[in-house]
C-alpha cells in the first residue's frame, strides 16, 4: 500500500520486480502520479491494481503491465486518464472508471476477453459492453451452435453423479458422464469429441455447466438512459440514406435561390429582400443537417466512442447553434412575408401605406436578434443542446429550461396562426369574382392550400410532442423523434426555395437572365426581356389613360402580390 505521497509522480520500469510470487493487491491511491512507465508492474502477479485519487494521473504506458500477471481488478476512478494501455487488459474482471471525466474512448472490445463487471462514467461506454461476450464464450458458442438439450440434462443429474471442482475464482457443478464424455479424443468413444476443433491447452480448465450452460453475465453501469439510448445518431439505416437527399436539396434549393436574387441587376424589392433572408435560414437548416449526416457517417457503429467527444465539444454546440438559429429566422421571415402579402393586398391602392424596404430591414434585424439569442441561450446554460446526439435543446431539467422550451414551442404556434389567418383573408380577398377570374381564383387558393400545409406538415408533429415532453409526459422516444427531425423538420426548408422563388415568373426571369451572362440560355433570356418590357410599356399606359386605379389593375395588384 502507497498513499498519499503527492512527491512521487511516475512508476518507472520494474518498480515492484523481487516481490513475492503470491498475488498482490497494490494500492496507489491519493499519489502524485502523473505516469507510469512500460514494464512498471513486471514480474508481479496482481490480484488488484488500485490507481483511483491519483487526479494527476494522465497516462499509463501502453506495456506498463507488460511482463505482469493479472490484473483482475483495475480501479482508475477519479484519474485524468485519456486512454487505456493497450496490453494487459485480457485478465481484467472488473473495471472501475468512475469520475475518469477524461477517459472518453475505450480500447478495442476484444482486448476485455474475460471482464464481467464495469463502473464507468459516461453511460454511452456501457452501450459497447450491451452484447460484449468473453473470448472464451464467443467461440464456445460458434461450435455448440445447439447445446440446449445437453445443458438440460446436466442440470437434471442426480446428486450422486455430481462431483465439485475448486478453482480460483468459483465452485460449480460438474457432472462426471459429461467429463468423461467433453475430453475424449476418440470420436467413436463420445459424441462430443471437440479434438478436432480445439487442442489440449485450450480445452483445459472448461467446465461445460458454468461456462456454457451458465455463461457470464457482463454488468456494467451507468444504463443508458432515454435521452441516450444505445444506438448512432440516426439509429434507422434508411433516415442515414434519406437526410443525404434532404440537406443536399435543402443547400443547393436555397443557395441557388441566393445566388440569382444577389445577383439580379432588378431593384431590391422588399419582397426580394424577405426572400433572401429565408433563403439564408433554409440554407443554415441545410447546413446542420449536413453535419448530422457527416458525423452519423463518420461513427456508425462506434458512436458510444465518440459520443462524449461529440456531445460535449464544438461540433454539437455548433450544430445545435445552426438548427435553432435556422428554425426560428425561417419561422419569423415567413411570418413577416405573409404579413406583408396581407398587407399588399388589403392596401393595394393605398401608396402611402406600402411597405417599403427602409420598413423591412429593422424589422428583419429585430428577427434576426431575436433567432440569435434563441440560439445562444443554451450555450449560456438555458437548457442545453449536449442532451441529445442530434444536438437538439430537450433539457428540461430546470425551470428556465423548461419555460425556455415552452416560449420557443408557443411562439412557434401563435407564428403558424399567424400565417394562417393572414392566408385566410388573402383568399377571401381574392374570391370577388369582379377581380379575378374563376381559373386564377382557384390557382391562388392551392397555392396557398400547399403553403399552409408545408407549414403545418413541418410545425405541427414538432410542436404537439415537444410541448408534451416540456410537461415531462413525452408521447415519443427519442429514437423515433429522429424520424421526425428527417421527414419533418426540414419540410419547410426544403419546400420554400421552390414555392416562394424557384416556381415563381420572377425568379425563372432573373434565373436566365443571369445564365445568359455565362453565355447559356440566351434565347430564353432575351424572351424574358421582351415579355418584362411590354409588361412595363402597357402597365404606363394603363396608368396614364385613366384618372383612377381600376378593376383590372386593382386585379393585377392582388395577382402580383401572391407571385413574389
Amino acid at each position: 500500500e502507497l498513499c498519499d505521497n503527492l512527491r512521487m509522480t511516475t512508476i518507472p520500469q520494474n518498480a515492484f520486480q523481487g516481490m513475492n510470487n503470491e498475488s498482490l493487491t497494490l494500492k496507489l491511491y491519493k499519489n502524485g502520479f502523473e505516469d507510469i512507465h512500460s514494464y512498471a508492474f513486471n514480474g508481479t502477479k496482481l490480484n488488484q491494481l488500485i490507481l483511483k485519487d491519483n487526479r494527476n494521473l494522465r497516462r499509463i504506458h501502453n506495456d506498463a503491465l507488460r511482463g505482469a500477471t493479472g490484473p483482475d481488478v483495475l480501479d482508475i476512478s477519479s484519474t485524468a486518464l485519456e486512454s487505456l494501455p493497450s496490453y494487459g487488459l485480457e485478465a481484467i474482471q472488473v473495471l472501475n472508471a468512475t469520475s475518469s471525466y477524461s477517459l472518453k474512448r475505450l480500447p478495442p472490445l476484444d482486448k476485455f476477453s474475460s471482464l464481467l463487471e464495469a463502473v464507468l462514467t459516461y453511460p454511452s461506454h456501457c452501450c459497447a459492453f450491451r452484447n460484449l461476450r468473453t473470448e472464451k464464450q464467443n467461440s464456445w458458442l460458434s461450435i455448440f451452435g445447439n447445446f440446449s438439450k445437453e445443458c438440460e440434462s446436466t442440470m437434471r443429474k442426480p446428486t450422486n453423479e455430481i462431483f465439485y471442482r475448486d478453482d480460483s475464482y468459483n465452485t460449480s457443478l460438474w457432472s462426471a458422464e459429461k467429463s468423461t464424455y467433453l475430453f475424449a479424443t476418440d470420436e467413436e468413444t463420445s459424441p462430443y469429441s471437440y479434438s478436432a476443433v480445439f487442442d489440449d491447452s485450450e480445452m483445459t480448465g472448461f467446465d461445460f455447466e458454468y461456462d456454457f450452460c451458465q455463461p457470464k453475465i457482463l454488468t456494467c453501469t451507468p444504463e443508458p438512459d432515454a435521452f441516450n439510448p444505445c444506438e448512432d445518431i440516426l439509429g434507422y439505416s434508411f433516415l442515414r440514406v434519406l437526410i443525404w437527399f434532404i440537406n443536399i436539396l435543402a443547400i443547393a434549393g436555397n443557395f441557388t435561390v441566393l445566388l440569382v436574387l444577389t445577383t439580379s441587376h432588378y431593384k431590391l424589392t422588399v419582397p426580394r429582400f424577405l426572400m433572401c433572408n429565408l433563403s439564408f435560414a433554409d440554407f443554415c437548416m441545410g447546413l446542420y443537417l449536413l453535419l448530422i449526416a457527416s458525423v452519423d457517417a463518420q461513427t456508425s457503429g462506434q458512436y458510444y466512442n465518440h459520443a462524449i467527444d461529440w456531445q460535449t465539444g464544438s461540433g454539437c454546440s455548433t450544430a445545435g447553434f445552426f438548427t435553432v438559429f435556422a428554425s426560428e429566422l425561417s419561422v419569423y421571415t415567413l411570418t413577416v412575408i405573409t404579413v406583408e402579402r396581407w398587407h399588399t393586398i388589403t392596401y393595394a391602392m393605398q401608396l402611402d401605406r406600402k411597405l417599403r424596404l427602409r420598413h423591412a430591414v429593422p424589422i428583419m434585424l429585430g428577427g434576426w436578434i431575436f433567432s440569435i439569442l434563441i440560439a445562444v441561450l443554451p450555450l449560456l446554460g438555458v437548457s442545453s443542446y449536449m442532451k441529445v446526439s442530434i444536438c437538439l435543446p430537450m433539457d428540461i431539467e430546470t425551470g428556465l429550461s423548461q419555460a425556455y422550451i415552452l416560449l420557443v414551442l408557443v411562439l412557434n404556434v401563435v407564428a403558424f396562426i399567424v400565417i394562417c389567418a393572414c392566408y385566410i383573408k388573402i383568399y377571401i380577398a381574392v374570391q370577388n369574382p369582379e377581380l379575378v377570374a374563376a381559373n386564377k381564383d382557384t390557382k391562388v387558393a392551392k397555392r396557398m392550400a400547399i403553403l399552409i400545409f408545408t407549414d403545418f406538415t413541418c410545425m405541427a408533429p414538432i410542436s404537439f410532442f415537444a410541448i408534451s415532453a416540456a410537461f415531462k409526459v413525452p408521447l415519443i422516444t427519442v429514437t423515433n423523434s429522429k424520424i421526425l427531425l428527417v421527414l419533418f423538420y426540414p419540410v419547410n426548408s426544403c419546400a420554400n426555395p421552390f414555392l416562394y422563388a424557384i416556381f415563381t415568373k420572377a425568379f425563372r426571369r432573373d434565373f436566365f437572365l443571369l445564365m445568359s451572362k455565362l453565355g447559356c440560355c440566351k434565347s430564353r433570356a432575351e424572351l424574358y426581356r421582351m415579355n418584362y418590357f411590354s409588361a412595363y410599356t402597357s402597365n404606363c399606359k394603363n396608368g396614364s389613360s385613366a384618372p383612377g386605379p381600376g378593376k383590372a389593375s386593382q386585379a393585377l395588384l392582388l395577382l402580383s402580390a401572391l407571385e413574389k
